[in-house]
């Protein structure tokens, strides 16, 4: 998706010109249309403010930088905005975080049975046992855009 065009990022610079410069990050959570519908749903309804991933050198997450998030179907729907980024191993991985990322019963423990499987689908690993080392990115983050779901 082409950022300029794109009609919630252009409200957003229009009410906050200061960004106007800014090239957000653009995309989904998740790995596929359903579970990004999921985790769309766990921002604009509860208590998802955290996630995580792998890193892409192309696309780095940047404290204070925003991502547009796209439903299951492309279409923006949220701007979110880094408030806290760090990187760490997948087991670094502490309650608070996994209680913030909203999925789940909330626990580390499920958070890591999960978070193995989508490490393990992203690397294209068959066994996700061996995942626990994999450097990945945790980023916490507030609802900037549209006001009505706007943190």
């Amino acid at each position: 998706m082409v950022v300029s065009d794109d009609p919630l990022w252009a409200a957003y610079v229009a009410a906050h010109p200061q960004h106007r410069d800014e090239v957000p990050a653009v995309g989904p959570f998740g790995s596929s249309a359903a579970m990004a519908d999921r985790l769309l749903d766990y921002v604009l309804h509860g208590p998802k403010r955290a996630t995580c991933g792998l890193p892409d050198p192309d696309e780095p997450v940047v404290l204070g930088g925003h991502w547009v998030v796209e439903d299951g179907s492309g279409r923006s729907r949220v701007v979110l905005r880094t408030t806290d980024v760090r990187s760490g191993r997948l087991d670094s991985v502490d309650d608070v975080f996994a209680w913030d990322e909203g999925e789940d019963d909330r626990t580390r423990d499920s958070w890591l049975r999960e978070h193995r499987r989508y490490v393990a689908r992203g690397l294209g690993l068959a066994d996700e046992a061996d995942v626990d080392h994999v450097e990945v990115v945790f980023e916490r983050f507030t609802v900037v855009w549209p006001p009505e779901h706007a943190d």
